[in-house]
């Protein structure tokens, strides 16, 4: 493990007394700190727990929100809720599909983005939606979503 994951997860882990029931706080602070979840990472967490392996294992893989790969620097998350789809979710999302070039659980080769689906945002009544970081945006439709990527390349242009 590089000196500086060591020292990073170190700092976690010192806010943790050891219990098992502090495995998924430590697995969700571990995964905000480095994006995903490495091997190496998750089986220092099990020494410290002194739990198997196969445990911490099998509680990150039970979990969607835990990532084993890198992930991008944004997450979109697209809806797949009840009233997503009934408004037209599954078009938005080959939308987005095309516009980032990958599938849901991929990144793009640039590390920019992550795409994933989610079984509901929790904003129905602005269907068919779908969330960049922390940002809502609500009936959506193609053009929208070609526009939110266009701004979002124009934002990230500007600030190289």
């Amino acid at each position: 493990m590089e000196p500086s994951v060591a020292g990073q997860l170190d700092e976690t882990l010192s806010r943790y007394r050891g219990g098992s029931g502090d495995l998924i706080p430590i697995l969700q602070e571990a995964q905000e700190r480095f994006g995903y979840l490495p091997e190496e990472v998750m089986q220092r967490i099990a020494k410290f727990l002194r739990l198997p392996e196969s445990t911490v294992y099998g509680v990150s893989t039970f979990y969607a929100q835990f990532a084993f790969t890198p992930t991008g620097r944004r997450r979109v998350s697209v809806c797949r809720g009840t009233a997503c789809h009934v408004r037209g979710g599954a078009r938005i999302l080959r939308e987005v599909e095309r516009r980032l070039g990958i599938k849901p659980r991929e990144t793009t080769d640039d590390f920019e983005y992550s795409l994933e689906t989610v079984a509901c945002i929790g904003a129905c009544a602005l269907a068919p939606t779908m969330r960049i970081g922390n940002e809502t945006y609500g009936q959506m439709t193609t053009k929208k979503v070609v526009e939110v990527f266009g701004a979002k390349e124009e934002a990230s242009q500007r600030s190289s």
